[in-house]
Parts: structure tokens; sequence; C-alpha cells
């Protein structure tokens, strides 16, 4: 079980002071939406050199142009690369064979999908590493990490590794850990932290005595 870091609303200069406190607690950073959206591709890059032995997530969110999009983020040294669960199967599978050629991996995100284990089965048919359940930030504050949606995932997966993100906390989290997925994401609790390194300790903590 891995721990995954995601930095969204911050820049460069406060990442990386963030990832010399917890970068040997974490195990992927997650290079968010709103980061590279602010800082470019290029941030990928800036963080892969400084902290070579972190994994780093690309959260591109790809709707289209899977082969490109992918291709821009491992170039830059991203190991895994998102998709939209929504988006058009030629696409994921594009961003997957995309993945195959650099030897890095693919997650999609099942942000706003409905019918997470009908779309879960066709996803591992088309070969990605990982599918993560997902809620979303604007709705986080009205629902709970998506639990129910990962134990349903669990259920029609066999090869396909599984992650959940949104809103974890040192309070959620041990329901999360009783269902083994692969990667637990967890953000603004740690980011926001007054002690950060403490809270990511603690979370780490509660993962292993699972």
């Amino acid at each position: 079980m891995l721990l995954q870091l995601a930095l969204d609303t911050i820049g460069m200069k406060e990442a990386k002071h963030l990832l010399h406190e917890v970068g040997d607690v974490i195990d992927i950073v997650e290079i968010g939406t709103p980061f590279i959206i602010k800082e470019g591709v290029s941030a990928v890059r800036k963080i892969k050199n400084i902290f070579p032995s972190l994994k780093i997530l690309a959260d591109l969110k790809i709707a289209d142009g899977g082969e490109y999009e992918s291709k821009l983020a491992f170039e830059a040294g991203a190991d895994i690369v998102t998709v939209l669960g929504f988006s058009d199967d030629a696409t994921i599978k594009s961003a997957v064979l995309k993945a195959k050629e650099y030897g890095k991996a693919v997650m999609v995100d099942m942000i706003s999908i409905g019918d997470v284990q009908t779309r879960a089965s066709e996803l591992e048919k088309l070969g990605v590493d990982y599918i993560c359940v997902h809620t979303a930030s604007d709705v986080k504050s009205t629902k709970a990490p998506p639990l129910k949606e990962l134990q349903a995932v669990k259920k029609v997966t066999k090869r396909t590794k599984i992650a959940i993100a949104g809103g974890i906390d040192a309070d959620s989290i041990g329901n999360i850990v009783k269902e083994n997925p692969e990667i637990i994401i967890v953000g603004s609790w740690i980011t926001k932290n007054a002690e950060r390194r403490e809270a990511a300790l603690l979370i780490k903590k509660i993962m292993n005595f699972r």
C-alpha cells in the first residue's frame, strides 16, 4: 500500500520545501492538475531532478489526445499519467500504448462516473494500470471519501490496481486501509496542516498497521 501526496494549489517553491519535509515518508508525489496548469509540465521535470527516488504522477486528467499528452508527461519524467474515465476508449488505449513504450503507467480517474463497476470492467480490458475512485474537490465538503466505490471496483477487477482519492484524512483513512487499495491519495490534510511532517507520518503509521 503506497501513500501518494497530492500537490494541487501550491507553487514550485512551496512544493520543493514540502517535499524536503516529507519526501522520505511518501511513495508517490502527485503534480496535481492546478499545479500543472500554473507551472506547466516542466514542473514534473523539476521535481524529478530534485527528488529522483520519488515516483511522480502527472495529474493531466487527459480527455483527448491520449498519445501526445501522455508523451509530454513521460518525457518530462512522470512515472504515471492520469486519463479521465469518461474519455473515449480510443484515448485511453493510446495513452496505455504510449505508457508501455516508455515503461510507465496509466491511472484512470473515475471522477463523476456513475456506474463505476461497469466502467472498471471495461477499463481493465483496455489494459490500464490503475483505476482511481475519486470524490471531486468541489463536492467533498458534502461527500465522504469514495469507500463504497472502492469496494464496488474491487469486486470486478482482477489485474488492475486501485487507488482512492478525495477528502482523505486521519479520521477516514482507517476504513479505507481495511480495503487494502494499492494507493491512498492524501492532499490538503497534509499540505495545509501546520505540522506537515507529523501529519504524513501519522497517515503512514495508520497504513502500516492495517
